[in-house]
């Protein structure tokens, strides 16, 4: 964001278009380099790549069917599913598509990403 701060917010969230960030950014995201999205969609924005509403304990928040939960959608979102693994259950967000639409971007947009992402974690930066 420190080099982007000559341009407006409409502009900052056209910079983080997948087809931008995947030629100006290749670092960014490792899949950017595997010609591959995180999301099957169109106009796949990248300034939300963390979702504001996903959850995650190491630890777990509790037991199901025997495994822990790590991770889950605080909104429970209906795309979203779980995926259990051989030792635990995770969220599984592949078909959301909600924080990377334009849209919600527009909406909740703040420079500061941590502004945004305050529920998810207990960083604080200002």
């Amino acid at each position: 964001m420190a080099k982007l701060t000559h341009l407006s917010d409409e502009e900052v969230i056209a910079y983080f278009c997948y087809e931008n960030m995947k030629e100006k950014e290749p670092d960014f995201c490792p899949l950017y380099k595997k010609e591959r999205k995180c999301h099957d969609m169109e106009d796949l924005n990248c300034y939300l790549c963390a979702c504001p509403y996903f959850r995650f304990d190491d630890e777990g928040f509790e037991i199901r069917e025997g495994k822990p939960l790590k991770s889950y959608c605080s909104i429970d979102a209906k795309e979203g599913k779980f995926s259990e693994g051989k030792d635990a259950i995770h969220q599984n967000c592949s078909a959301c598509h909600i924080p990377h639409k334009k849209s919600y971007i527009k909406k909740h947009f703040d420079r500061n990403w941590f502004h945004i992402m305050k529920d998810v974690c207990d960083i604080k930066k200002d």
